[in-house]
């Protein structure tokens, strides 16, 4: 395996894990997917309180048409008079946030 340093030359040796729900699971992997950020970095981010910044590119437009598709499947699932999930609210909170700060130049 090779030795990577972080951006402040610092090696990351150190492993961190702990479990969640699969429900949390499928709401940080969104959150990651359409960040376009590892996994790692993306946690590390929110973490440390610090901004998780978007970064348009091909993979992040996949992931985001891809998240708004599963989000209108599962808005057509519920139907009119049933409850919103709450995980579903939250990804659909980020992706208008990611959404609002992709404005046009």
């Amino acid at each position: 395996m090779e030795k990577t340093l972080d951006k402040q030359g610092r090696w990351r040796n150190k492993t961190v894990a702990f479990r969640v729900s699969p429900e949390e699971d499928k709401v940080i992997e969104a959150k990651v997917r359409m960040c376009g950020l590892t996994k790692q970095d993306y946690i590390i981010r929110r973490l440390e309180e610090r901004p998780v910044v978007v970064m348009g590119n091909p993979k992040v437009y996949k992931a985001l048409r891809n998240q708004m598709a599963d989000i209108l499947e599962e808005l057509k699932r519920i139907g009119t008079g049933d409850p919103v999930d709450d995980d579903l609210k939250e990804i659909i909170r980020t992706m208008a946030m990611i959404m609002d700060g992709m404005k046009e130049e």
